[in-house]
């Protein structure tokens, strides 16, 4: 591949996509391969899951986002917008030492939530949408600290919403179902197509549909490199430039970062970290948990079980 080809690729952002498009060409094969990947190294590196220190670093950035967002949340009232909910999300975080972003923080009001009559990736960024009493909300931040970064969803309602808690108590079993689906080494496509039926059975919508790339999952590592830090709507510039190389690297050896029902995950799962978020909706509700998952070899384990939606699936269980 002509190093001259790189030079003409869209800057910063837009080199993403150009790598994804590259690699779909029947031509790309053998050494000019593997000079491609070397243009669009960054050398950084996936998560090693045999790495005890390095996973802990993944779980203080994890722990820190939702502390971030259970603080945040309890600063919510009515007439807050999301624009604002996620200014205090970002000068928290900044606050406390982040320094890039996976994605600037994202915040859903109402029926936002369920990403209703969504059909543009601009519809996703925080809107002057107003909190009202009874409103869902959802919460994602993923920033990144000294190179290590996490990537959460955290939802709630202000006041009470009977569908939100119905849903809620629902959401709960897709973090059993995906957990064992992905240790009896199902590929990433089946177990995208189970999360599917079991929505189908409990009567809900799927929302992760409506994210690009129709994802219910992506890899995590570690973020550094070349590049400056930056945004680029609303993507972090670092981030975007890694998840490029690993759209290459990956699409060779017949596997994607991106987890979806599409052929490129017809695979058993790669070892890494994962954010996973399965995201449901019914009647203008939506409810989704993002949180890291371990993949090793041979088995799988959630990064950290003292989160706020496992606890507060526990206490709901335990009361009924």
């Amino acid at each position: 591949m002509p190093e001259r080809l790189w030079k003409h690729a869209p800057a910063r952002a837009g080199r993403a996509w150009w790598c994804e498009s590259l690699v779909t060409r029947r031509d790309l094969t053998g050494d000019p391969s593997a000079r491609l990947i070397n243009i669009v190294s960054n050398n950084v590196a996936l998560a090693r899951t045999d790495n005890a220190a390095e996973l802990e670093r993944f779980r203080e950035v994890q722990r820190l986002c939702y502390q971030c967002a259970e603080e945040i949340a309890a600063t919510l009232e009515p007439g807050v917008t999301e624009r604002e909910a996620c200014r205090r999300m970002r000068r928290w975080l900044r606050e406390r030492g982040v320094d890039d972003w996976l994605h600037t923080p994202f915040a859903w009001f109402g029926d936002r939530t369920a990403f209703q009559g969504f059909k543009v990736p601009t519809q996703f960024l925080p809107s002057n949408r107003r909190l009202e009493e009874g409103m869902p909300y959802i919460l994602d931040m993923a920033p990144v600290k000294k190179g290590f970064s996490a990537d959460i969803g955290y939802g709630g309602v202000l006041g009470e919403n009977r569908i939100w808690e119905r849903l809620d108590t629902d959401l709960a079993e897709y973090r059993t179902l995906i957990l064992g689906l992905v240790r009896e080494r199902r590929t990433f496509a089946d177990i995208y197509t189970e999360v599917d039926a079991l929505i189908d059975r409990q009567g809900h919508q799927n929302r992760h549909r409506k994210y690009p790339g129709r994802v219910i999952g992506h890899q995590v590592g570690i973020i550094g490199g070349p590049l400056p830090k930056g945004v680029g709507f609303p993507f972090g510039v670092r981030f975007l430039q890694t998840i490029g190389r690993e759209l290459v690297k990956e699409r060779l050896e017949g596997r994607s970062p991106l987890w979806n029902g599409a052929k490129q995950s017809q695979h058993p799962p790669t070892p890494g970290l994962w954010a996973v978020e399965p995201h449901i909706g019914f009647r203008g509700v939506g409810v989704k948990f993002e949180e890291l998952l371990v993949v090793t070899e041979d088995d799988a384990y959630w990064l950290d079980d003292d989160l706020p939606h496992v606890h507060r699936w526990a206490a709901r269980k335990a009361a009924s």
